[in-house]
């Protein structure tokens, strides 16, 4: 199984009284998320789940790969590392899917996946990292097949 997350893109920053999920993207951030989109919509196998948070950040995010999305709640901010990876269908879907969401839950799912001893991996706002599932051995192995950030497409 391919598990593939993607960060929302640069987002303007928070305004008194306003609600975080109510963020909208930077014009830098409209730039990077459609160089990943059409980077993603080049390279995603036939078949993928989107998912992504509902928070309007990711929602903008998303809308530049252009292809039919599931917009989740266990997905927003506060959700939990179980949910992202229940959500996921981690590591038994038959599909690859492709999760658009948020610091600092990806970033522990990342260093979850790959044994990374600090329990978070930073995750630049826009990138990918595209991980895979696979028995070796007997051995269930997560392999990183590509890290991408806007600023190298």
């Amino acid at each position: 199984m391919d598990l593939i997350f993607w960060r929302h893109a640069e987002a303007l920053d928070p305004i008194e009284g306003q609600e975080d999920l109510l963020r909208e993207l930077t014009p830098k951030g409209e730039k990077q998320a459609s160089k990943v989109g059409s980077w993603l919509d080049r390279q995603l196998p036939e078949g993928v789940r989107v998912m992504s948070s509902p928070a309007v950040r990711c929602e903008q995010t998303v809308k530049h790969l252009g292809r039919k999305v599931k917009y989740k709640s266990e997905l927003l901010p506060d959700g939990s590392l179980d949910d992202l990876f229940l959500t996921a269908g981690w590591p038994d879907s038959k599909m690859s899917v492709l999760i658009v969401g948020h610091q600092p839950v990806l970033g522990q799912a990342i260093a979850h996946l790959l044994g990374l001893p600090e329990g978070e991996c930073s995750v630049r706002k826009g990138a990918v990292w595209w991980l895979r599932s696979r028995v070796r051995d007997d051995v269930t192995q997560t392999v990183v097949v590509s890290v991408q950030t806007p600023e190298l497409l």
